[in-house]
């Protein structure tokens, strides 16, 4: 039983690391940069309006969540995407699509049936 307990509250641990690092907008567009090709942090800096400091804090949290790896090259880090943990996430969002779908169905089918008929409209100038 303890392990199992372990294993969940480490999942949930890794869960909200993923998306606690996703709901940044200035995180979410380091990965967009880094998912197309390997940047330099001083790429990925010159794409934001904030200090390189700023983006190193940015990149430290991507790093922790395991959304990002870095490797040092000479003087420059190299960042790329680790996409395991987005695999992690969908995974986990995946199992309320179903709940969601059914929900949004429902909803649909009660807007369709709350609807009047459509009445054709007369077109002005046509009085035939």
């Amino acid at each position: 039983m303890f392990i199992f307990n372990h294993m969940v509250n480490y999942r949930q641990q890794e869960l909200d690391s993923i998306f606690a690092a996703l709901a940044d907008p200035t995180r979410r567009g380091i990965l967009e940069r880094v998912a197309r090709h390997e940047l330099t942090v001083t790429e990925l800096a010159a794409d934001f309006p904030i200090s390189l400091p700023a983006i190193s804090r940015h990149l430290r949290i991507l790093a922790g969540a395991g959304l990002l790896e870095q490797s040092k090259e000479g003087r420059f880090r190299r960042c790329s995407l680790n996409s395991r943990p987005l695999r992690a996430a969908a995974a986990w969002l995946e199992r309320y699509e179903e709940f969601w779908s059914g929900k949004f169905d429902r909803l649909d089918d009660l807007l369709s049936a709350s609807q009047p008929p459509k009445r054709k409209r007369h077109k002005p100038g046509r009085n035939k």
